[in-house]
């Protein structure tokens, strides 16, 4: 097992990696103060519920916890208002208390979902990540936890930190290939943020992680958990260097918003939106590896480096008008300047991006 620490002082949580922690989840609550008096509920939904809500409910239970659970529908459309409205009904007619704790078991859909119902029941309970897949490696560390609105994504929201993270490896064995490729999006971005060997390494070993070997899957999410801790534990509220961690985010979620957060996912969407801002860091000055070496190392982790032939650019344009970084007429843009360095830009154009996105749709496959 390894272990991870995010550094938020009196705040602080660790975050678990290895084989088979689902059955040391009895002792891993205990461990951290998660209290036997009150009901735990286990928010999963029904892609992953079936392989392992019943093995951590019984881990659970058998260490003296109350279990409740409620499962939703597998996809970005369960991050609503309307399902964490049913899911506080279910922790009301439960009985949970001040001293409870919800359980996100799932991907980052889940755990968004979740989490914010954590952050708003009785004003905030306690919080734990249990991740099962490659994406959740990203969402489930940092305390960010939202629902989505028709218009944009994630605007609904709050930051609440888990009191740990449970990254159980085995559970990643049952995810199907095309969520493993999206996964990988978000391993890319750690790396084309923070380290330039990390990027080599995904490139030289991305048969083995879409193979799901688990030596390479260990040590990739080690070490883009490890991006995330450190950048969170710097900056817990986005207000400075948090937002590297939005490389290739202000496309990708606009390309969610228009396909009504069901036909592109999560990963394929920040993919084409990495290499929509490798190419816009190229334009400003950045070495043409920035866009080869993304676009190269992207595809070889069978991800799109191209916007969809249908996907409408005034429509992509508008919803970025409701992102969270569009402010004061101009995009928050996070920019490659080498591999493995970006920096926040505050002053690109909307001209610019649609440029860019008009070019995504041109892109070499």
């Amino acid at each position: 097992m390894r272990e991870l620490t995010v550094d938020l002082g009196e705040r602080s949580y660790p975050i678990y990696i290895g084989e088979g922690l689902l059955q040391r989840a009895g002792e891993l609550f205990t461990r951290h103060g998660i209290v036997k008096q009150s009901p735990v509920l286990i928010v999963s939904d029904t892609q992953v519920a079936p392989h392992y809500l019943a093995p951590l409910t019984e881990q659970l239970e058998q260490a003296g916890y109350e279990v409740v659970s409620y499962v939703v529908p597998s996809g970005e459309s369960s991050k609503s208002l309307e399902m964490f409205e049913q899911i506080m009904t279910q922790a009301l007619q439960a009985g949970l208390d001040r001293k409870s704790a919800v359980v996100a078991l799932g991907g980052g859909v889940v755990g968004d979902l979740a989490g914010y119902v954590a952050a708003a029941y009785m004003r905030g309970i306690r919080f734990i990540q249990v991740p099962t897949t490659i994406l959740a490696h990203d969402s489930s560390v940092g305390g960010k936890v939202a629902v989505n609105h028709r218009l944009a994504k994630n605007v609904i929201g709050a930051f609440h930190q888990p009191e740990l993270v449970l990254y159980d490896l085995s559970t990643l064995q049952s995810l199907p290939p095309r969520d493993v490729r999206s996964g990988l999006s978000e391993v890319v971005k750690h790396g084309l943020i923070w380290d330039a060997e990390f990027v080599d390494w995904v490139d030289e070993h991305a048969d083995k992680l879409l193979a799901l070997d688990s030596d390479a899957l260990g040590y990739a999410l080690y070490k883009g958990c490890s991006v995330k801790a450190s950048v969170v534990s710097q900056d817990e509220r986005e207000s400075s260097l948090r937002a590297i961690l939005n490389l290739g985010h202000t496309i990708g979620h606009a390309l969610e918003a228009v396909g009504h957060y069901g036909e592109l996912p999560h990963g394929e969407a920040i993919s084409i939106g990495m290499v929509g801002a490798a190419r816009l860091g190229v334009e400003l000055g950045a070495p043409e590896e920035v866009y080869t070496v993304t676009k190269r190392v992207l595809q070889r982790c069978g991800l799109p480096v191209r916007l969809p032939e249908h996907y409408d650019v005034d429509a992509i344009i508008e919803a970025m008008m409701f992102d969270k970084k569009f402010v004061e007429g101009r995009m928050v843009f996070i920019v490659p300047t080498a591999i493995g360095k970006v920096e926040i830009n505050h002053r690109i154009e909307a001209d610019q991006v649609r440029a860019i996105v008009e070019q995504l749709k041109k892109e070499d496959i």
